[in-house]
């Protein structure tokens, strides 16, 4: 049986999820939408070395403001009633007509969209900074239900500013929320610290590698499990383990058996062995893309590969459906595909549609092209010719994705 291909969608998410994409079809949403900060964001094809040339193309600016746009979301959200429409409303008694009130009023209704096409066992992670974070919060538990909060988790995204006049800004928040049902979930473990290494792997075995001792003993009583060992007397609850089990690590000789038989042998279990320790909700480990980094498009809202494959991989498995709504330069796209994912990316730029095309094709081969579709894009003159009148920009940056080109300037 063929599989199901890719989709690679060009528009407006809320629309093509409203139009294209099926009821809880979709194992894992991740989303990094534009903040209300102020500031020009999706700027493309910076230099490699990361500065700032005149040749930049403005994909959208990260600017809202409160239009007949805005304003025809925010009644369609409210004429709907319910938690949501509660929710906007009373943003609204004190955002008034705000810039912020217009960036809350265009999410609202694709967050419902979002809970819409996932699964029951589905997961979705929203990508925030601090100027939005505890508005959307408040947003996604109006969509998803309280109960369907998991957790806030802060990446350390750069450094503290030695110029800063307050507590540097230094980390983005991710919210965690699942549909409904238990959701798909693997544990993701990062490596012991060095000091805890030293202190808890202190001994050695015959081949070098260190390992720690673990108790045998049984934390309730077993009777069955009561029985002498090697010459050493069972514990006053037993053995953790039956004697056929003992037999295995014995032979193994991960068991440690102490000189005096007033001790009792322990467990051998080495450090390359372990899982490490369980990761929290503080992530400080993946470090952003810096302008040396292999894998830096010139994309200033670029999120590294490592964020995105730690997501992927603790909420979904292989074979599930992987939807970014607001998909940029393809990163979780990228990241889906190389951990054998199926995946949907929207996006609402050509310019971004042809980069995420060329960025596959580098990554896996031209032969990638067979397994996605690109639906939205012009595929006659017709169409070509539309899309000219309709809107130049967008045209000349699609032109130029046909032929693995990209602007050199804006006009």
């Amino acid at each position: 049986m063929t599989a199901p291909k890719n989709q690679l969608y060009y528009g407006d998410n809320y629309e093509v999820l409203q139009r294209y994409i099926k009821d809880e079809s979709v194992d894992l949403v991740y989303l990094d939408p534009p903040f209300n900060s102020r500031q020009d964001y999706n700027v493309l094809f910076a230099e490699k070395d990361g500065s700032q040339s005149s040749s930049q193309i403005h994909a959208f600016e990260d600017t809202w403001e409160w239009n007949i746009d805005a304003e025809r979301s925010y009644q369609h959200i409210v004429e709907r009633g319910g938690r949501v429409a509660d929710a906007l409303r009373a943003f609204r008694t004190f955002l008034f007509g705000s810039d912020m009130m217009a960036y809350l009023a265009m999410m609202a209704p694709r967050l419902v969209e979002l809970r819409r096409v996932l699964k029951e066992t589905g997961s979705i992670y929203l990508h925030c900074d601090p100027t939005a974070s505890h508005y959307l919060k408040i947003l996604m538990d109006a969509v998803f239900g309280p109960q369907s909060f998991r957790s806030e988790i802060i990446w350390k995204r750069t450094n503290t500013h030695s110029d800063a006049k307050r507590w540097s800004p230094v980390s983005d928040t991710l919210l965690y929320y699942v549909k409904g049902g238990p959701p798909t979930w693997n544990s993701i473990y990062e490596a012991h610290g060095e000091e805890y290494i030293a202190s808890k792997y202190r001994q050695k075995g015959s081949d070098g590698r260190p390992y720690t001792l673990d108790n045998m003993t049984s934390p309730k009583p077993r009777p069955n499990m009561t029985y002498e060992w090697k010459g050493f007397p069972p514990p006053p609850n037993g053995w953790r383990y039956s004697r056929e089990t003992m037999t295995k690590p014995d032979a193994e000789d991960r068991i440690w058996y102490p000189a005096s038989k007033e001790k009792r042998p322990r467990l051998k279990r080495y450090l390359d062995e372990m899982h490490g320790v369980l990761l929290g909700n503080v992530w400080t480990d993946i470090n952003p893309i810096n302008s040396q980094a292999q894998e830096r498009l010139g994309y200033p809202t670029q999120k590294p590969e490592a964020l995105l494959e730690r997501i992927i991989k603790a909420s979904s498995n292989e074979g599930d459906l992987v939807l970014d709504p607001f998909c940029g330069c393809g990163t979780t796209v990228q990241v889906a595909q190389r951990l054998n994912r199926r995946w949907i990316g929207i996006d609402i730029t050509h310019l971004a549609i042809g980069l995420i095309k060329k960025r596959l094709t580098d990554a896996f081969g031209p032969e990638i092209k067979t397994t996605y579709d690109v639906i939205g894009e012009p595929t006659d003159y017709t169409g070509a010719a539309a899309l000219a009148a309709e809107d130049k920009y967008q045209f000349q940056w699609w032109a130029l994705g046909q032929v693995g080109a990209r602007p050199a300037e804006q006009k």
